[in-house]
């Protein structure tokens, strides 16, 4: 809601992106709510073209009259499209009103048909792209004591039942209930992988599909590559090629049901062409699609510390310091940060393991590692040691 806020009246088209039933909608209609304290109800204008009684509308030169006509001259037009991939040709509807000096445009769309890759193509680069992500733990930890207000477990058990359940936002009306849990986002899953992967990217090939999937899901935080998972199914006799393995990862990437993070030499300046890691977009999908599996903690920790880092506007990336590896590299405001995940440092070796490829980057630079330790707050070296849940609950690197 804030960067709606200020982005508001610049001469720039408000695409709000993200998964599929992560809030787009909602954080829309709130933001009408927000624009109707200054504005008149004649100035805004919100179509959800899901809704039957917008079928008329569809055809983009019905939509473009009903939306000129609505203009008032002298003041600010607000114009907020829902769906908006479900109209034909709407982006000659969007460029057409973009000319225009008293409007003000928001569009969202289903990742089917409205992928950020295409906007810029679409509107010829004339727009910011808001991206909106499932619950943040913050945000679950807030739901659950919404429907459980005298529920007194602690952060930690609340975390517990964050990877369990995950953060898409319709969960909190149902949490507990863990069967519905389960059809939900069950149903989710199929929605996204089944019609809109399937059907946009015509791979016929179901079970291949769910096995990247999967294999994408146990890997998450680790460096594989098309090659990589191609080879490790022909071993295991399911023949397929890498540039088939390659276009259903991006058909994956593109639904924003995975995100790709590429490695950056740190020493060399420049990013690498091989190798990549994925991280799911969420946790929920990952425990309904591989249960609760021994040894994944601390893979789980490092997608969830990656989707924190995104929801605070970093821009990130693997990073490589000679033989080694730093999780993240982590860009904003013309800075940079590395952060290490742990699970544990409580050991000594494991501690200076972690801490080695920190260290081998000499620079000022902020250096961090995140652990599910709860210890009280530690520096090596200048290195700073936090909790992974006071991170979630919002604390500052």
């Amino acid at each position: 809601m804030q960067k709606l806020l200020e982005w508001k009246d610049r001469q720039v088209i408000k695409v709000i992106t993200g998964v599929r039933r992560s809030g787009k909608s909602v954080v829309m209609k709130d933001f009408c709510r927000e624009l109707s304290k200054t504005a008149s109800r004649e100035q805004i204008s919100f179509l959800n073209f899901e809704m039957l009684e917008n079928e008329d509308l569809l055809e983009y030169h019905a939509l473009y009259k009903f939306l000129k006509d609505k203009l008032l001259p002298d003041r600010m037009n607000y114009i907020l499209l829902d769906e908006i991939q479900l109209v034909e040709k709407f982006e000659k509807v969007i460029d057409s009103l973009f000319v225009l000096p008293n409007v003000d445009i928001y569009i969202t769309g289903s990742n089917a048909n409205l992928l950020s890759g295409e906007i810029a193509t679409l509107l010829s680069g004339r727009y910011v792209e808001l991206h909106v992500l499932p619950f943040s733990f913050r945000e679950f930890k807030a739901g659950y004591k919404k429907r459980f207000p005298d529920s007194n477990l602690d952060s930690a058990s609340l975390y517990t039942r964050f990877i369990t359940y995950g953060g898409f936002p319709y969960l909190h009306n149902i949490y507990g209930m863990d069967s519905i849990v389960r059809d939900y986002i069950g149903g989710l899953y199929a929605t996204i992988v089944l019609k809109d992967i399937q059907q946009r990217k015509k791979i016929s090939d179901t079970v291949l599909l769910e096995k990247i999937v999967k294999f994408t899901l146990v890997h998450a935080g680790n460096l594989i590559s098309p090659k990589k998972i191609c080879d490790s199914f022909i071993s295991g006799g399911r023949k397929t090629a890498p540039l088939t393995v390659e276009n259903c990862l991006n058909a994956l990437c593109e639904s924003f049901l995975f995100y790709k993070l590429n490695r950056y030499d740190i020493k060399g300046k420049e990013t690498l062409k091989t190798l990549e890691k994925y991280y799911a977009v969420d946790m929920g999908l990952r425990f309904f699609m591989l249960g609760a599996r021994g040894g994944d903690e601390g893979h789980i920790l490092e997608n969830l510390v990656f989707l924190e880092l995104k929801r605070r506007g970093y821009e990130l990336y693997v990073g490589k310091a000679d033989d080694m590896e730093i999780d993240f590299i982590a860009k904003r405001d013309g800075t940079e940060m590395y952060v290490q995940v742990a699970l544990s440092v409580r050991d000594e070796v494991t501690l200076q393991r972690e801490l080695r490829p920190l260290l081998s980057v000499r620079n000022n630079f902020k250096k961090i590692l995140i652990t599910l330790d709860n210890a009280p707050l530690t520096y090596h070296d200048g290195i700073k040691q936090l909790y992974a849940i006071d991170f979630f609950e919002g604390a500052e690197l």
